[in-house]
């Protein structure tokens, strides 16, 4: 019977265990957006997870929204991104890139001064947004793009995929959730757009289905994956029939070859979003959220998920693989040093200690 420490492969990933490492931003980044010496350290400490998922990386400067967050759409920021993948593949390991442009969520005083603020409608996010001294403000009113424009957005994303295979990462995954720019095109409540872009369900999955289409172009639809969470409120999101909106969403990917659908599982009334994805979407499965390791083994076992991702857990625990291997107890994170802004900052972030 399949655990969490079984093999599994997702699509062109051959991944040793099923252990993954979540997402996560962490404000580490150098001052120019580039991966440093520190992040490639960091990365290298969890390599012993099956996959390693990097923080939400801006595919080009309009799709960054908080400070000191990655990129992959400079030469500096390439070389940086090579780094962690040689240091992340010493250890017999695998990373993939999630691509994340933030659209309205996004402060200004964290952009560059040429980088615009951009969005399916022109509809500021209601919730603030941290600055660059971790003070959150009110975010800037976006831009709605041109319908021409949006085929320029997408093509951004396919270079950022390029790139990524250039620095050597496995794969990416297209961040779908968390209210920013394709949840945008997603939810009703933030596309108000009355051409083929908005409107119905069909209409407004369309940003994603065509990113994720140019993504498997450029790079083959075996190192793809994409990170989902139906009903989601975060950054204003509130979609009026988010069941519907996302077996749309699941039935216009699911004969593309895919990697992965990565399923951020949070309660829904009226629907279960692991169902929902179960019925529509015939590929692979990442199940998230509040897993326990117990909760973990159970999912995979039914067959509901055929991997399973921690985020908090691989703060404190470099070793996460380990600990849940041999029983160990697992230390717990500091909040406070979540995200420090400095690229140099080692505190809560490469000095958690392993296991004995």
């Amino acid at each position: 019977m399949a655990d969490v420490f079984s093999p599994v492969r997702l699509g062109d990933l051959d991944l040793r265990n099923r252990i993954i490492m979540a997402p996560m931003t962490r404000d580490r980044a150098g001052p120019h957006d580039e991966p440093t010496d520190l992040m490639a350290e960091y990365y290298r400490q969890r390599a012993s997870a099956g996959l390693i998922i990097t923080e939400g990386t801006q595919p080009s400067p309009h799709g960054k929204g908080y400070w000191r967050t990655p990129g992959i759409h400079a030469p500096v920021q390439v070389e940086g991104w090579r780094k962690v993948a040689d240091a992340v593949h010493g250890e017999g390991g695998l990373i993939a890139m999630q691509l994340m442009h933030v659209g309205r969520a996004s402060v200004r005083a964290n952009k560059a001064a040429d980088a615009e603020t951009i969005a399916p409608s022109a509809i500021a996010c209601p919730d603030p947004i941290p600055g660059p001294d971790g003070v959150p403000v009110p975010p800037e009113m976006p831009r709605a793009l041109a319908a021409h424009e949006i085929a320029g957005v997408i093509a951004e994303y396919a270079a950022a995929a390029r790139n990524a295979r250039a620095a050597g990462i496995d794969a990416v995954e297209l961040h779908c959730a968390s209210g920013y720019l394709p949840m945008q095109f997603l939810s009703s409540n933030s596309n108000q757009r009355t051409d083929a872009w908005g409107g119905s369900a069909q209409n407004r999955v369309r940003f994603v289905v065509e990113t994720l289409s140019a993504l498997a172009e450029a790079i083959g639809p075996g190192r793809v994956g994409f990170r989902i969470c139906p009903g989601v409120t975060f950054n204003g999101m509130a979609d009026a029939d988010p069941a519907e909106t996302y077996a749309t969403l699941l039935k216009a990917v699911d004969g593309m070859g895919l990697a992965w659908c990565h399923l951020i599982h949070i309660p829904n009334q009226g629907f279960d979003s692991l169902d929902l994805v179960r019925s529509h979407w015939s590929g692979a499965v990442i199940e998230n959220c509040g897993l326990t390791l117990e909760k973990a083994n159970a999912v995979i076992a039914e067959g509901k998920a055929d991997a399973v991702s921690f985020g908090y857990a691989f703060i404190a625990n470099p070793d996460l693989v380990e600990r849940f291997r041999t029983g160990a107890p697992l230390a717990k994170a500091d909040r406070a040093t979540f995200y420090t802004g400095h690229g140099d900052d080692a505190r809560g972030y490469t000095d958690y200690p392993r296991a004995g």
